[in-house]
């Protein structure tokens, strides 16, 4: 079985500062996924105590590495992760 390398989805956020060449900068910031059960769901800013609660777990802005499995149940998923998201080791 081939393993791959997840990296979450991300958003774009701006500006990245105070002052005014800031407002052309945006920030790349990674969702995480999460799963419970069955489901799939995105969150945006996760508290470190409640991902306990969870079955998995992907952190945003982080890579991980997944089988095939788990690749095809992400994308299945209904969450943003897309074919685009991942790359074969």
């Amino acid at each position: 079985m081939a393993n791959y390398t997840f990296s979450t989805p991300y958003v774009l956020e701006g500006p990245s500062g105070g002052h005014r060449l800031f407002y052309f900068a945006k920030l790349r910031k990674g969702i995480t996924i999460v799963k419970s059960g069955s489901t799939y769901s995105q969150i945006r800013y996760p508290v470190e105590s409640d991902l306990e609660d969870y079955d998995e777990v992907y952190r945003g802005g982080y890579q991980h590495t997944v089988d095939e499995t788990t690749k095809a149940a992400l994308i299945a998923g209904g969450v943003g992760v897309t074919e685009s998201n991942f790359v074969a080791q």
